[in-house]
């Protein structure tokens, strides 16, 4: 490994590969696991399923006025509390028919540019955005790449992290990687109690790091990928509780909540001025994840904005 005059990196290499052992050594719970098993329930319900007990006047919006509609990311306009908003989600199936035709949630470019043009079509006429994660990941396959897969989530988190109206996410099953963000840079994440979050799957984890993707649990510990984890770590805003035995058991009264819960923040998120909303939105996501330099130990705040002139 090339490095530059005078420095060397075996010793930083063996800290790490201590680390990994030490980790590697270490007894998994299991809680973690269990809770990434119930999150990929099939049976647990989907963007349709809330549809269906909760939004019963959803307008469904197709395509991306380009090339495709794509089926793993259903959008439209519904209504919530008395207001309209946009709702946007992944759909896996449940069924192997349904999970094949929709790619089992993981979307093309062609899906995130649908949800950008439903999010701006959102903001033109001042209707929130609500959001349902439930992705393994963006699509992996070639003809993703070569439209442009990248791109697309990059143009997606630009759309989210920019929209002037409400926007609110909720993970509700597995939200992983991009695939998961791009739909879940709003002003308020949330996770339902049996979800996860995570910037990679536990097996993809396992494989890169100890060559085993039978590591999996281990993994699945060490990315603090629940909603208890993430709460603590300030990535999310809030859990929302399942019904007794899981949400998987319980589609309609887990609506019911989910809804009611949503409707509560967006209530909250429209007392404040478009301006102020971004502003929020911006600290926000600038607050997460503070390291420490090398150099002087300390991390500089972000800039303060202020208010426009008019």
């Amino acid at each position: 490994m090339p490095s530059l005059p005078g420095v060397g990196y075996s010793e930083e290499i063996e800290t790490i590969q201590a680390q990994l052992d030490a980790l590697r050594d270490r007894k998994s719970s299991g809680t973690a696991w269990k809770t990434v098993e119930l999150a990929r329930r099939q049976d647990r319900p989907q963007t349709l399923d809330y549809i269906e007990h909760a939004f019963p006047d959803f307008l469904e919006l197709r395509g991306d006025r380009l090339r495709a509609d794509d089926p793993a990311i259903v959008g439209g306009m519904a209504s919530l509390g008395g207001r309209t908003v946009m709702l946007i989600g992944h759909q896996k199936g449940h069924d192997l028919k349904e999970r094949q035709r929709r790619s089992f949630g993981m979307a093309r470019p062609e899906g995130y540019r649908k949800a950008q043009r439903l999010a701006l079509l959102a903001e033109k006429f001042n209707m929130p955005v609500v959001t349902l994660v439930d992705t393994p990941g963006a699509f992996p396959g070639i003809d993703a790449e070569e439209g442009g897969q990248a791109g697309a989530i990059a143009r997606s988190l630009e759309v989210f992290s920019s929209l002037a109206v409400p926007t609110v996410a909720v993970v509700i099953g597995e939200g992983g990687s991009g695939g998961a963000l791009a739909l879940a840079l709003c002003d308020r994440v949330y996770m339902l109690e049996n979800a996860v979050y995570s910037v990679i799957a536990p097996e993809s984890c396992a494989a890169i790091i100890w060559r085993d993707s039978s590591e999996a649990q281990l993994a699945a510990e060490a990315l603090r990928l629940t909603a208890v984890d993430l709460l603590a770590l300030d990535v999310i805003d809030g859990i929302i509780p399942e019904p007794r035995k899981g949400a998987h058991r319980h589609h309609r009264a887990m609506a019911k909540v989910l809804v009611r819960h949503v409707d509560g923040v967006l209530l909250e998120l429209e007392q404040l001025s478009p301006w102020e909303r971004r502003k929020a939105r911006r600290l926000k996501y600038l607050a997460m994840g503070k390291t420490e330099t090398l150099l002087s130990g300390a991390v500089p705040e972000p800039s303060s904005e202020s208010a426009p002139a008019d």
